[in-house]
Parts: structure tokens; C-alpha cells; sequence
């Protein structure tokens, strides 16, 4: 048999995990609840989950602080589900390493279509594909190694990437030294339509660079062309780096 998808849902309201965990059962994911920090490192100890869907407003650690606690150890996909709904937070819950943000009141398909969709860019290649998809990209002393979406610095130290910062720098490496406009960049990291909250590639850029930049602090390697776009501008870059879905 075919493993269910599991689902961790992180929210302090009972209500909300415990109608929501049956709704997910209807399309066949498995489903895990925790009401904070705690226990949502023990669900994590306990099961293989492929998905997190956490709420913000949290007992003691909040999403936020959460959220980054799972990026730095694993790059298991975040969904956002809070009630906090500005910009900022939007913005926030970005930086922090969130794959996807909704909104509280929700509906409940249209989670279902975030997480599929959010499942579906963050899947890696399948095991017979693994080996075959092994490459290390290498550019101006970085390395970047595609099997295990992660980036090496020229010093040796690992930079864990999210999926979208995973697909960006695969695309500017498939196209060095030429422009690409955000409305590119947007479609070929992502391969597929934006929504509002998604829109904000300049800050997606932005989250590149700071990993790019290592210790200085003139970062050249993404080029600005004001009004235009971005160039990623690297000396040379060895390797296989077309993009496979």
C-alpha cells in the first residue's frame, strides 16, 4: 500500500484541529494535531511528516519563532493559517520560512488545493531519479547541490534553502548574466501562477542574497537593473543546471 500523506496541524484552538483533522481524512492525508511548541516537537519526533500547517497566535513560541526552528532542522513545507492578515505578517511569515500564508476565516478546499499545490513544487526527485539528478552546480566557489537542495559556501558551510529559494537560484543559474524581469523570475521559479501574497519576488530576492552573501556585506552577485529586472551576475558557472520539475 501507498503511504498516506501526513499532515501536521499546529493551533491552539481544539476546535479548529479537530474538524479540520476530519476533513483532510476525506482526501486521504493522514492527520497529526499539536496545540504548541512542545507538542509539535513531539508529533515531529514521532511521525514522518511531509507538511506543516501552523498557526501564528501560539501558547509560549509563536509561529513565527516555530517556523524557524523547523527551516533550520529539515525542509519540510509550511503552510501559514492565522488570523493575523497584514502585510507585514504576510511578509513576516515569509522570512521566516513559510511556503504558503492563509488567512483565518478559510475555506476548507481551498487548503486543501495550498497544500497540494505547495506538496507538488516540494517534491524532490523520486529514488531511481536521485542518482541521475546528482550534479553539484558550481559557481564562484559555491556550490549548489541539486539532489539535496542545499548550497554550500566557499568556506564550507551549509545554507539550507526553502523550495522557493531553491527554484529562484536554480533559474538564475540556468540563465547567468542575462536580465530576467520579476514577471519571468516569478514564472519559472514558481511554474506556476502567483497569488498576492506571492507576488513579493523582490523580497524573495532579497532572502537569496542575504544567503548568498556569506560574511560581506556588498553582495553583486544578483544585479538590480532598475525598472527592468534582475541579473545574476556570476563569473562562471560548471555544471548541468537545467531545471527538472
Amino acid at each position: 500500500m501507498t503511504a498516506k500523506t501526513s499532515i501536521l496541524l499546529v493551533d491552539d484552538d481544539a476546535e479548529i484541529t479537530e474538524l479540520l483533522g476530519e476533513y483532510l481524512t476525506r482526501f486521504n492525508y493522514e492527520v497529526h494535531c499539536a496545540s504548541d511548541g512542545p507538542s509539535m516537537r513531539e508529533q515531529l519526533r514521532r511521525h514522518n511528516v511531509d507538511l506543516v500547517v501552523l498557526d501564528i497566535m501560539l501558547p509560549g513560541a509563536d509561529g513565527l519563532m516555530l517556523a524557524r526552528e523547523i527551516r533550520r532542522q529539515t525542509r519540510t513545507p509550511i503552510i501559514m493559517l492565522t488570523a493575523r492578515t497584514s502585510t507585514l505578517d504576510r511578509i513576516l511569515g515569509l522570512e521566516n520560512g513559510a511556503d504558503d500564508y492563509m488567512s483565518k476565516p478559510f475555506e476548507p478546499r481551498e487548503l486543501v488545493a495550498r497544500i497540494q499545490s505547495v506538496l507538488r513544487r516540494s517534491q524532490g526527485p523520486q529514488p531511481e531519479e536521485a542518482v541521475a539528478s546528482s550534479e553539484v552546480v558550481v559557481f564562484d566557489g559555491w556550490e549548489l547541490h541539486r539532489n539535496l537542495r542545499t548550497l554550500v559556501s566557499p568556506t564550507g558551510l551549509v545554507v539550507a534553502l526553502s523550495n522557493a529559494e531553491f527554484r529562484l537560484l536554480n533559474t538564475f543559474l540556468s540563465t547567468p548574466r542575462r536580465l530576467l524581469s520579476r514577471d519571468q523570475l516569478m514564472e519559472q521559479a514558481r511554474g506556476r501562477a502567483m497569488d498576492a501574497f506571492e507576488r513579493s519576488i523582490d523580497l524573495l530576492v532579497s532572502r537569496l542574497r542575504h544567503k548568498l552573501a556569506d560574511d560581506s556585506r556588498e553582495v553583486s552577485m544578483i544585479k538590480t537593473i532598475r525598472g527592468a529586472g534582475y541579473m545574476f551576475n556570476v563569473q562562471s558557472v560548471q555544471g548541468r543546471v537545467a531545471w527538472r520539475a
